[in-house]
Order: structure tokens, then sequence, then C-alpha cells
């Protein structure tokens, strides 16, 4: 055990010595702003979304399956470079395979990674390659046991969790790792709660305003609306999804949105071993309970920092990280770093010495969006290490968790 601790920090080094050379000084929108060190960890040659640090500092990636049949869905960074994880087998499925591998026991379309505190990292499977339809038994959540590197848990999810049109794509696990609470990206916004333990699940304000795109808004990039070459424009509903250090408020927005939106967890749960319902947790009661926390603007990742608390939010207009300080109402936004290198700022991960690592998945250079781009897309994943000075907001420490 200790000769394997001394390995992973020699990685650690090895990383943050890497990557010191290629640090790019961030681009501020104002003095007052010149604040984030933005530091590239890791290339990869497919488009990247999710990433996870684990306690230990393992680093963990995903690859989704969009433009391209990605090789890898699941992966370790070791030395920079992405390993098949947990092994290779769980990542075999392959579109020209569809109908010999089972989607039961492989990752077939995999949108995020998160690592628990209870050294398991969830790995959240939406099964919907090019977000198209939905194949058959492939919705799942796996968990794996990070000490012994096996699947300890799959939950399936039925088609009236996961619907045909469906896409879900973040999630985040309660403290206790009892709960895990899921967005749904997909034709109808919804929020999905499921009882770890039994592997029951919900799904609830499905196409509630506070789930669906925001007709108002238009997702632009580069000074243009983002458009697929058939006209359509970005259209993803509830994404972002971030839960607060002592596992007792959830928040959510769109990406096609601007509002950011929260719920006590507490009118989430309580429902897996009643004989029905509760009132407590239909839509018409949890719509009531719905905060409007303010604007965000157009945001794809949300991350609360255990350190100080603050929600880091991903602007991917503005090329930028921008911080939220969630003690005090009606604060705005402030930003952290932006860059022209952070071409569409995609999910958030914090390492154990407080590092904000993002992922950089390019969505607006992808074939999707871009004609006659390359099929497998160069992606990136950052690092940014703040400091007290560098945000306004609430530096107060984190609840511990």
């Amino acid at each position: 055990m200790m000769r394997a601790a001394i390995a992973r920090a020699g990685l650690a080094m090895i990383l943050l010595s890497g990557v010191a050379a290629a640090t790019h000084p961030a681009r501020a929108e104002d003095s007052a702003a010149a604040q984030g060190k933005l530091t590239k960890v890791a290339s990869f040659e497919h488009q990247v979304t999710g990433i996870t640090v684990a306690r230990d500092g393992r680093m963990f990636v995903n690859f989704p399956r969009w433009s391209e049949d990605a090789p890898v869905s699941v992966a370790e960074l070791k030395d920079g470079k992405p390993v098949p994880y947990p092994d290779e087998a769980w990542n075999s499925w392959r579109n020209a395979k569809k109908d010999e591998v089972d989607p039961k026991n492989h990752f077939v379309c995999v949108q995020s990674v998160v690592a628990d505190g209870q050294d398991r990292l969830w790995v959240v499977d939406a099964a919907a390659p090019a977000m198209a339809h939905v194949v058959k038994d492939g919705p799942k959540l796996v968990g794996i046991d990070l000490k012994t590197n096996q699947v300890v848990k799959t939950i399936p999810f039925d088609p009236s969790i996961v619907l045909q049109a469906s896409y879900i794509n973040d999630v985040r696990i309660s403290p206790d790792g009892k709960t895990a609470y899921l967005t749904d990206s997909g034709a109808e916004g919804a929020l999905i709660v499921v009882d770890v333990d039994s592997g029951s699940a919900r799904r609830v304000l499905a196409g509630h305003p506070a789930t669906m795109p925001d007709k108002s808004v238009t997702v632009t990039y580069d000074g243009k609306p983002l458009r697929r070459p058939d006209g359509r424009g970005v259209e993803f509903s509830a994404d972002g999804i971030a839960l607060s250090g002592d596992g007792k408020t959830l928040y959510w927005q769109a990406i096609k949105g601007k509002t950011l939106y929260s719920l006590p967890t507490e009118a989430l749960t309580g429902w897996a071993t009643a004989s029905v319902v509760p009132e407590m947790l239909t839509d018409k009661t949890l719509g009531g309970k719905i905060v409007t926390v303010g604007e965000n603007g157009v945001a794809d990742g949300l991350l609360i920092s255990r350190k100080d608390g603050r929600m880091y939010v991903t602007s991917p207009q503005d090329n930028a990280v921008k911080v939220r300080d969630l003690s005090s109402q009606g604060t705005g936004l402030t930003t952290l770093v932006q860059d022209a290198q952070l071409r569409w700022p995609d999910t958030f991960s914090e390492g154990p010495d407080g590092t904000i690592y993002v992922t950089t998945s390019h969505i607006q250079d992808s074939a999707d969006y871009k004609p006659g781009a390359p099929i497998s897309l160069p992606t990136e994943l950052w690092a940014i290490r703040p400091g007290q000075a560098e945000a306004t907001g609430s530096t107060r420490p984190g609840p511990a968790r």
C-alpha cells in the first residue's frame, strides 16, 4: 500500500511539473479578473467530456460516442495518457458490434464520471451514441470500487426513467453515498433521483420549465449562433448539476438557458421504501419548492468547491470559468479565468489540494456543428489554481465531506 501511495504521489508530481512548462497566462476581461492560473494537464485525440479526481489524486476521464465511435469510453490518466478503466472488456462496445456486445455490462456512450467520498467511481452511461436513439438495456449508472478496480454496482434504468429521447448527462452523489442525482438533457428535461442501495429510481420535474431549454436563449460561439448544418440550434435541457457540501441543496440548469435553480434534497428523498409516492415528491409539490438562485447565462459544468463553498461555472460562449458566491443572495458571477484555449469548457472536478480541473470538449468545433471537421476531435484537460484573492465572493471553508 505504501509503495502504491508513493507511486501515485510521484505521478502527481510528474503531471504538475510536466504542465508547468505549458502554462498559458489567463486573458482577463479586465484587470480585476486577471486571476486564475491556467495550465494544460493532458491532450486527447478524441472528444472528452467528464473529469473526476479521486481522494487519492487519481484522475479519470471519459469519451462519449458523439461524432465518432470512440475507442475508449472510460479511462484513468497514467503519465498523462488515458488507459481503459476498469479494463478493456468494459470498454469494448462498438457501434459496429452493437448486435454482438451486451450493453448491460459494457460502456455504450459514457457522458460523465464522478468519484464519491466512499472511494467509488460512478459512470453515467447515457447509451445514446450520437445523442440519437437510446440502445436498449444500455442506460445505467455503474459503480466501481477504486480500491479493487472492480465493478461493484450496476443500476440499470428502464424506459420509464430514461426515455427513448433521453440523454442522461451528469451525476452528483450524496455525502453518505446513498443517493445519486442525475440530469436528463434530452428532449424532455428532468431530474433523476436514485436510491443507490436498492437501485430504485424516480424521474421528477419532467418537462418542467426549470429543466427544459429556455426558448428566449440562443447559444452562440465566435459571435454567431451555434447551429448544426441543417439549421438546428443547441437544445440541451437540464445539464450542469451541483450539490452543496452538506448534501442539503441540489443545483442545476439547462445549457440552452440562463437561470440557475435549486431544491432542498430533503424534498427528493424518502420515497424508496414508501408503498406509494409521497405527496412531497409529486411534480406539482416539487415545483413549488424550486428556488431561482440567479442567472448564470449559458453554462455547462457546475461545481461547488469543498475548499471554499463557492460555485464554479463554465461559460462556453466566453471561453471562461466563472465563480458565484452562494452565501450572498443577489450576487452575480466573477470571471476567474478567460482564455481562447478554453474551447467549450465542459466539466469540473476538484483535486485533493483544491485545484480545479476542467475539460474542454470543443463542441463548437465538432463535426456535429462544423462541416468538414475531423471525426476524431482533439480536446484537452486543464488545471486552474485559484488563490485567496482571485475572485470576489465567499472564501469561507466549505462544509466537510
